[in-house]
């Protein structure tokens, strides 16, 4: 069965032929850094195609008419394909779980860091001309609570132990992990001096973070989220970080990707900011696109 990877970025096109080996059977990319166009005539003939960030609506997928899998690099599929309209159409969707779990929690323990450090904010000063030297906090002994022990939770879980950290964690479902303390959802908030979010996103999970959780947190405690916006209240955050209830927010998610001009975290010193690159290695990638190859191939076995 022929595989076409419909959008390959010019800059991930490298990498792609990294993970390639001698004995793989060819598969056609196509190189799109944006929509790539003529969608239903590039695929003509194709059966399975990786994608990346392609729009798949249900008038598009109703025009792929040889379209049988779509391998989806990453986990979000549902932001980019009409699932419902593939399932009518007896179109599989694949998705990779698992490949940047490291990568993400490297990024949450970094972004905890820099928030008890205020490093970000004195960064700031010292380009404005500004020596303002800001007391920090030391994590070694603290107590860092994790929402969501999946993967990412338990990579997060991992490097904390090794900085000298308790980790408490809730998870909605049964879970462990090495040296974890699994405690009532409460218990994590009230005692966390370090709050990191790596909670899947949806439709129990959107706005889950709410006023009144997030309140139920230590005074001076800071959040890290890694996951998705939704997941946290906006409107919540920005009165707790107002009022100092929460001492530091470390985001790499946001509701409008790029943020809106007027969004206010973007004012307010005591928040640190990222690119949703949380995933973005050089090993994170390789492993997805890996996985791709693998799971294009079995599809069409």
């Amino acid at each position: 069965m022929p595989v076409l990877f419909l959008d390959c970025l010019t800059g991930m096109l490298e990498l792609w032929q990294r993970v390639l080996r001698p004995e793989d059977p060819p598969i056609r990319v196509n190189i799109a850094d944006g929509q790539p166009d003529g969608l239903p005539t590039l695929l003509d003939g194709f059966d399975i195609c990786i994608n990346d960030h392609t729009f798949f609506d249900a008038d598009l997928l109703a025009r792929c008419a040889d379209l049988r899998h779509i391998v989806f690099l990453g986990t979000g599929a549902s932001s980019f394909i009409d699932l419902a309209a593939a399932a009518s159409r007896g179109i599989k969707v694949h998705t990779i779980r698992g490949y940047g779990d490291t990568s993400v929690a490297e990024h949450t323990i970094a972004l905890a860091m820099a928030a008890a450090r205020n490093v970000a904010r004195m960064d700031r000063d010292v380009r404005a001309g500004r020596w303002r030297q800001i007391e920090g906090l030391q994590l070694y002994g603290k107590i860092l609570g994790i929402i969501g022990l999946g993967g990412v939770g338990r990579e997060v879980a991992r490097i904390a132990l090794g900085l000298g950290m308790q980790v408490l964690a809730w998870n909605r479902s049964p879970a462990a992990a090495p040296g974890v303390q699994v405690a009532a959802l409460e218990q994590v908030l009230k005692a966390a001096d370090i709050l990191c979010v790596t909670l899947a996103l949806n439709e129990e999970t959107r706005g889950f973070l709410n006023h009144a959780r997030l309140a139920m947190t230590k005074p001076g405690v800071i959040l890290v989220n890694t996951a998705r916006a939704a997941i946290v209240d906006s409107g919540a955050l920005v009165a707790l970080l107002r009022s100092g209830h929460i001492r530091h927010a470390a985001m790499d998610v946001f509701a409008q990707e790029p943020p809106a001009a007027d969004d206010p975290l973007l004012a307010m010193e005591n928040v640190t900011l990222t690119a949703h690159a949380a995933f973005m290695t050089q090993e994170a990638t390789m492993r997805m696109l890996r996985t791709a190859f693998d799971l294009a191939v079995a599809a069409g076995a």
